[in-house]
């Protein structure tokens, strides 16, 4: 039979696990690793997005439209994070319907997702 455990122990664990000032010190001591990554991912987000207003440029999309291709493209950098082949594929087609039912053309859709991320249509059944 599974042992109980008393509530004053898991009061104690719980008052180590939340102490402040531990808390507050692993965090100073991660801070440059975390700036670092943080940094890194600013550069990724700035590269997808001139890439994305790239796209917009040439096939001449309204600038009050700007703001929702970029996140849709936002949405497909998530997806290429998350998913790869097939289903990325598929993601990423379920991404380019969403917008598109939101009044965004879908070939300009489709040309962020294959020339910005490449990412290929998905295959049919």
């Amino acid at each position: 039979m599974a042992r109980v455990v008393p509530s004053e122990d898991r009061a104690q664990k719980w008052n180590l696990k939340y102490n402040p000032e531990r808390i507050k010190a692993i965090t100073e001591e991660g801070k440059p690793v975390y700036y670092q990554h943080a940094q890194a991912a600013f550069i990724v987000q700035e590269q997808m997005e001139l890439g994305v207003k790239q796209v917009l440029d040439t096939q001449g999309v309204a600038p009050k439209d700007v703001a929702s291709y970029l996140n849709a493209g936002r949405q497909f950098w998530k997806a290429t994070q998350t998913y790869s082949g097939e289903t990325l594929a598929i993601k990423a087609g379920i991404i380019l319907g969403r917008w598109a039912a939101e009044g965004l053309s879908q070939s300009v859709l489709e040309a962020i997702r294959t020339e910005v991320f490449h990412i290929p249509a998905p295959v049919g059944p």
